[in-house]
């Protein structure tokens, strides 16, 4: 065999088994994680056992999603098409612009909030105050 059929036949994915069923689940999501837990703990339970202590200590047992990671990577790379990747560019900068506009909303909509339970909290405080400070009335 020589050097150009071994690089033609190289494996497509230059990953380990483990570092592939790793991405394979976190593209499926936390379900995956702990369906694959499960299964692991039915049919091998030193599996299940591995995949739960895997779970907590890289933190995906408490993660909102897994696959945010694999996004990220994905947003980042060249279509090869600089018209596209300049639209992109452009669109994910109005998104992020929005969700900053968006997160200062809510912001802004929770300080409201807390200032008029505060400010309720304090009329309570100022009526209970005044209302014992009312002398009782003598018969």
């Amino acid at each position: 065999m020589n050097t150009a059929t071994q690089s033609q036949m190289a494996p497509p994915h230059p990953l380990g088994f483990f570092a592939r069923a790793e991405s394979w689940l976190d593209e499926r999501g936390k379900g995956a994680w702990i369906a694959a837990m499960v299964l692991g703990f039915i049919f091998v339970w030193p599996i299940g056992l591995a995949l739960l202590a895997y779970m907590i200590w890289s933190k995906r047992m408490f993660n909102k999603s897994c696959s945010h990671k694999s996004h990220r990577r994905h947003m980042r790379q060249s279509s090869g098409n600089n018209a596209f990747d300049a639209y992109k560019h452009e669109t994910l900068r109005r998104l992020e612009e929005e969700q900053d506009n968006f997160e200062a909303f809510l912001k802004r909509l929770r300080d409201a909030k807390d200032k008029a339970e505060f400010d309720q909290f304090m009329n309570e405080r100022a009526n209970a105050t005044s209302d014992d400070a009312l002398p009782e009335p003598a018969n």
